[in-house]
Formats: structure tokens, sequence, C-alpha cells
């Protein structure tokens, strides 16, 4: 990996961000009447915009939100321009990290606008949402927050709407939480506008577009490595791999999902007893074995649409061995243009050869030199529902992990690390627990868990009878 290219400016990122900024901190005090500093913000993200085809109508969109009187199609164009700044970021910054790892990217497929769903439900969704902007974080309570409720449960029985709903669903919740807002000293306001801007882009009628069809993938699958996220009440596992095609076309890299509600009381090794029955490729990954598609569903995006009829288990597959041989010829995956935001860079990349070291600049945190340049490692990221463990980060000398940006500098998120242990190759996984473990400590886990889930179906099952 060139990792020089990783260390260079950006031109034009500051100032992007600084815009995004600017507009959260007004959605901050809210835009009911907006004071000078807010109508200055508002109009830096106009300013933003102006040599885009957007600049005629965030400009007029501005002006009216700054003198008070905007509504949901000013606030909407606000939340556009806010995206396409980010969008263009995303752009910028996938590009210095295709040029680190010298592998090409696919394109994005064109997509269609899809079919209009009924207009009512989404415009009272944007009726809220701008609502909760002129409001603004501080002003928030639990009246106005309470009113997506029903808007949500509305939203849920159109399925072209679900993904609106789902994310209304989460903001509203995290607001709830939050409230009154008034006595809140600090507020997450990139998050919060991040989903409020998204949640009015998909109000808009064909902004969901219609997603070209799955292509039936057919050939081997070596897996990389797990990237596992864990939260009170629900847990995701994604395996990162290679995908080469039967017909001896070039390999490419791909994904494959799982998520399932968790009970707070399964941690540790226990959370791949909810996810293991749902994808049988994470214990291929977990026990470094190949898996031989057969017409699986694959998105442009890269996504595997797993179903487990088309999969059967493959040969013995080592994932450095794929990372040194195979991952730099792949092509990298398309990012769909609603995507398109710095948060969500996860690219997988090998990197060996470089000097681990703690960073007495950085807090102390963990730092890889490769070729004199430094890249911050996310040791924070690795799941304790594995073997991997940031000392064993610390000691290694080769690396599969994930390149992201975050807080103004890209960062690698270890999947995998190798290391020389009494003069032989040893490999470490996060994701090494997936199809199970003797390891004493993953044991004891996946034994509270099998007993905590079996607890929680009794009292179910007793909760139905009764």
């Amino acid at each position: 990996m060139r990792a020089a290219a990783l260390a260079e400016g950006v031109a034009g990122l500051d100032e992007a961000l600084a815009a995004v900024d600017a507009l959260d901190g007004a959605l901050v005090t809210g835009l009911v009447r907006p004071r000078a500093e807010q109508a200055d913000a508002l109009r830096e993200t106009a300013d933003a915009v102006a040599g885009t085809p957007l600049a005629d109508r965030v400009a007029e969109a501005a002006e009216k939100v700054a003198a008070g009187a905007g509504g949901e199609e000013d606030f909407t164009a606000l939340a556009a321009a806010r995206t396409a700044l980010l969008g263009a970021v995303h752009d910028a910054l996938l590009a210095r990290v295709d040029d680190a790892t010298g592998r090409d990217r696919a394109r994005a497929p064109v997509r269609e606008p899809g079919g209009a769903p009924a207009a009512n439900l989404p415009a009272a969704a944007r009726t809220w949402l701008a609502d909760v902007a002129r409001a603004g974080w501080q002003g928030l309570d639990h009246d106005l927050v309470s009113g997506a409720a029903r808007i949500v449960s509305a939203l849920l029985t159109e399925p072209s709407l679900r993904r609106l709903a789902l994310l209304l669903d989460g903001l509203s919740a995290e607001l709830a939480a939050s409230c009154p807002g008034a006595a809140m000293a600090e507020f997450p306001a990139r998050r919060w506008g991040d989903l409020w801007a998204r949640a009015m882009l998909l109000t808009l009628p064909g902004a969901v577009a219609d997603a070209p069809q799955a292509v039936p993938a057919t050939g081997r699958l070596l897996p990389l490595g797990v990237d596992l996220q864990e939260h009170a009440t629900a847990a995701q596992a994604q395996v990162h791999a290679v995908f080469e095609p039967a017909d001896g076309s070039g390999p490419r890299l791909v994904r494959a999902s799982v998520s399932v509600p968790k009970p707070d009381s399964v941690v540790g090794a226990g959370v791949w007893q909810l996810l293991r029955p749902h994808l049988s490729l994470l214990a291929a990954a977990g026990e470094g074995r190949s898996m031989e598609l057969t017409g699986m569903p694959l998105t442009p995006e890269g996504d595997l649409l797993w179903n487990e009829e088309h999969a059967r288990p493959g040969d013995p597959a080592d994932p450095f061995a794929t990372a040194r041989v195979v991952l730099p010829t792949a092509t990298d995956a398309a990012t769909a243009p609603l995507d398109r935001h710095p948060a969500g860079i996860a690219v997988p990349v090998f990197i060996e050869g470089y000097a681990a070291h703690r960073d007495p600049e950085r807090d102390d945190r963990l730092t890889f030199t490769v070729a004199g340049h430094p890249l911050a490692v996310d040791t924070d990221r690795i799941p304790a529902a594995g073997p991997l463990t940031p000392q064993a980060v610390e000691r290694s000398a080769a690396c599969i992990g994930l390149l992201r940006w975050d807080d103004g500098a890209f960062s690698v998120q270890p999947l995998a690390v190798e290391s020389t242990v009494r003069r032989k190759q040893a490999a470490v996984h996060a994701g090494g627990w997936a199809g199970g473990t003797t390891d004493k400590a993953g044991l004891r886990a996946e034994k509270a868990a099998t007993d905590a889930v079996t607890a929680l179906r009794e009292r179910a099952g007793r909760l139905l009878r009764s």
C-alpha cells in the first residue's frame, strides 16, 4: 500500500466540512427565528454549492430560511446541499484510497428514479422533520418528538418506505432519549445532522431509486475478515471477501452481512450463537475455508444477498495468502449515490513491513509507520467476541484491515494480524471464534449465551401461553 497517498491533503475538503458544520450549528439552535450568525451559516452552505446545479435553489432556500419564512421544500434543499457536500468529500477521500491501494473501482450503475409511493406518508414525515429543524436540537421536547411514532407506524405498512420508517424510528428514539434539549450541554450535531438530512431526502418522490437487479454470482469466495458491530439490543457481522468468478473474469471485493436482535445479557463470544445460524459464511471465515457459490445474488455495490441454497463449503483458504496474492488484483465495489458519506468508507487493505508504536502526541494511540508515514490504528473497533487484542496488533508484522476515515484522518481497523511466534508465522483473526472456539473465555461466553437465550425462550413461551 502506498501510504504517502493517504498523507496528502485534499483540496477543498476543510472548506466543505466547514460548510456542513455551519449548517449543523444552525440546526442546534433551531431555525424558527434565525439569528444573524445562523443566517450567515445558511449562506455559507449556499456558497459552498455555488458552482453546482443546486446553486440557485439552495441560495433561495437559504435566504427564505434566514428570514424565518422557510418551508418544507427549503429545508429539503438545504438537506440536499449538505448531502452533496459530504458526497463530494467521500469521493475525494476514496480517490486517495484508490491511489494508495492501486486497485480499480467499479462504477456506480445509473439508476432510474423509483416509483412514487403514497404521497401523504412521506409528506407527513417531511412536515415532522421540518418542525424538528425549526425547533432545533436545543428546542426538543417530548411532545414534538412523540409526533414521529404514528408516522413511523404508517410508513412501515408500505414496503417501499420502510427504509425511511426505520431511519425516522432510530432518529426519534435518540431525540426522545435526549429530551428536553435545553438541558443538554453538548449535541451529536454531525450525527443528528446526517440522520435528519438523509431522512429529508428519502421523503422525496423517487428518492429511493429502483435498484438494478442483482445478478447471479457463481465462483469461489475467499474470506478476508469479519467486522462485528454490537449494540445493546442488536448485532451485525459483515464478512469482507474476494470473489473469483467461475467465468474467469477478474476478482472483485464483496461483502455479506447478517443482523440479528440481541438481548443485552448476551455478550462476548456468545453473540456468534445468534449470528451463526443465519450465515454459514461466518463459520467458513472462522475456520479459514473458502465457499463455493452457485447463482448467489450479487448487487452492483458488491453486497451478496446471502442464501444458503446457493453456497457450499469449499477448500481451506488462508486469508493472508488471499490478501497477498488476490486482493491487489481485485476490483473495489462501487458506492450507491445516496450512500456517499465519509463515515461509510471501509476499504479492505493489506499492510506489512510496518513498525507499530504508541504515539504520545495522540494520547498514546497505537500507530503503524508505513514507508515512513504514520497511520492510526483503530483498536476501539476490535470486538470483544474474538481472540484479536490490541496487544496482538502491536506485536504484529502484517495486518488485514479496513481503511476508514474519521476525525480528519485515515485509520485502519484490524480484522486480522500476523506475527512471528517461535520462528513460525501465527495469525489471529477478529472473527476467529465465529465458527466456534476451544478458548476457555470463549467457551464460558458461549455457555452463558446458551443459558441466557434458553431462559428468554422459556419466558417468551410462558407469556404466549398465558
